[in-house]
Order: C-alpha cells, then sequence, then structure tokens
C-alpha cells in the first residue's frame, strides 16, 4: 500500500480512495503460461501479491511435441552421449512424456536413469531443473540464468574429445549455446522435440483483459517469442497510454528482443525467479517522489 498526493488514473490498473488519496493495488500482467499440473497458485501471482499487486496470467504460446520416438531412442542409449542439456521445462516434457508406458518406466528408473547420471545433466533455471529433479536426474547449472551463461559452464568443464552431448530443444531456441560450444569444440547433437506458436486464444484473451480491467500498471514479458506474438495487439489496445505502462523482462535475452521492438524496459529481473521478477516490478511501480 503506498499514499500519494495525486490522484492516479484508473486506467492504468490503480485503484485510489479519492478522500484517502491511497493507492492499494496495481494490476499487473505476466504474459506467460501457467505451471502445468501445480494446485497452489503460480509463484509469480504469490510473489506479486506479497507486494502488494494483483497479477494475471495470460498464455502467450502453445506448443506441439514432435519426434518423440526419436527422442525415446536416444534417451535409451545414453551410452552414445556425454550428458544432456536443457534449456527450457517443455523439452523436460518431451522427456517425460517418452516414459509414460509403464514398462519403459521402470527401465528409466531401474537403470537408464542411473547411467545418465554418471554424466553432466545441464540446465537452465530452477523450473527446469525442478522438473529434471523429477526425472530422478541430477542437474547441473540451474543458478546460471541464460543459455549464455550455462554455455561458459559446459565449456569449463568438458573435454573437445567427448561423446556428443544430447540437446532436446524447441523449434524456434536461440543459437547462442549451440555455436558456443560450437566454436569451443565441444560437440553437441541436437533434436527438435517441440514446436511453438502463438497460443489460439491470445488475442482473444488480452482484449477481455484491458476490456475488464483497463491498461495495466506493467506488462511483463517471458521470452523474444512472447514479444513478438503480443506486442502488436498491446499498442493497439493501450492506445496513447502505452508510455505510462512499465514493462518487465524475466531475463536479458527477452529485455534485448524488448528493446530491439523500441520498448522502454522499466526493469529485469536479476535471476529469472518469481521473487527476483517481483522485486523489480515492485521497485519499478513505487510512486515517484513530487
Amino acid at each position: 500500500m503506498y499514499t500519494t498526493s495525486r490522484l492516479a488514473r484508473s486506467h492504468n490498473g490503480f485503484r485510489v480512495d479519492e478522500q484517502l488519496q491511497v493507492i492499494t493495488k496495481m494490476h499487473v500482467l505476466l504474459l506467460k503460461e501457467p505451471r502445468d499440473g501445480e494446485t497452489e497458485p503460480d509463484p509469480y501471482i504469490k510473489e506479486l501479491a506479497s507486494h502488494g499487486h494483483k497479477a494475471t496470467l495470460i498464455p502467450v504460446l502453445s506448443f506441439k511435441f514432435v519426434s518423440l520416438n526419436t527422442l525415446s531412442d536416444m534417451l535409451f542409449q545414453p551410452e552414445k552421449h556425454g550428458g544432456l542439456v536443457f534449456t527450457s521445462p517443455r523439452a523436460v516434457e518431451a522427456v517425460k512424456m517418452c516414459l509414460e508406458a509403464e514398462e519403459r518406466r521402470e527401465e528409466w528408473n531401474s537403470s537408464v536413469k542411473d547411467k545418465w547420471n554418471t554424466k553432466s545433466i545441464y540446465v537452465v533455471g530452477k523450473a527446469t531443473a525442478a522438473l529434471v529433479r523429477n526425472l530422478g536426474l541430477n542437474p547441473l547449472g540451474e543458478d546460471t540464468g541464460t543459455a549464455e551463461v550455462l554455455s561458459r559452464l559446459i565449456i569449463e568443464r568438458e573435454d573437445t574429445n567427448i561423446t556428443p552431448l544430447f540437446f532436446p530443444c524447441g523449434s524456434i531456441k536461440r543459437e547462442v549455446l549451440p555455436t558456443a560450444l560450437r566454436e569451443s569444440g565441444v560437440p553437441l547433437e541436437t533434436l527438435t522435440v517441440y514446436q511453438t506458436a502463438e497460443h489460439p486464444d491470445l488475442e482473444k484473451n488480452l482484449k477481455n483483459y484491458f476490456t475488464e480491467e483497463g491498461t495495466p500498471a506493467s506488462v511483463a514479458f517471458f521470452s523474444p517469442s512472447g514479444v513478438k506474438f503480443c506486442l502488436e495487439v498491446l499498442r493497439r489496445l493501450s492506445g496513447e497510454h502505452v508510455t505510462e505502462i512499465k514493462f518487465a523482462a524475466i531475463g536479458p535475452t527477452t529485455q534485448d528482443a524488448m528493446t530491439a521492438e523500441g520498448l522502454c524496459v522499466s526493469c529485469t529481473a536479476e535471476k529469472p525467479t518469481a521473487e527476483h521478477l517481483a522485486v523489480a516490478m515492485a521497485k519499478a511501480l513505487q510512486p515517484q517522489p513530487l
């Protein structure tokens, strides 16, 4: 709760008591998918609520899994690779799908996962690391935060004469990690296991949000794809008020994509976690002194 001597505009997500002039809550928009299968509130909503803000999630992307038979074959031949690399939760979900058959799951649990655990299992981010642990694997690098930093960790740890690291990935992955490893001579084999597209209800959901809540005080992007698919609609819906929105980025890669589109980025999370993003957004949303 903040006090201010100025009246805030209701269209910018503020709720103002005209007599007390107290801002009780700001509405913020998170352009991300809810975490699958969780009964608890999304951690981003929870963290922002702890700072006094009401957050709404709108899914931006849809995913289609592909090449699962090939992925399964490769997962059950760990001797052919020097380790695993995961840079997104969706890639780990593809692995999970390969283990749905009971006999496959039993084979994985009895021997295959242990063979992988003798090798390095590299990940970016805590969400991906948590899913990897659920598979019985031991992740490395969850605090790296970006593919750039993870690639440096891999290069420091791995020899150039290892069997290739196996990298299940999405169709629109950035080439930072593959390029860095290739230039350093660390062998890498990639396989596209999911295709990314715009969520079919994205524009409808955004229109409904603006109709019901007005222009949000802040909007957070979670990927360059989110910037690509959302920005034109956001600009159209917010009109002249777009300059009043505090735009937030989950990390430097997304920040770069936003800046490239001419957005003024108000804040970027120090690390790609709910806690760090909420702290950054709350700071950006603090009323400026008169």
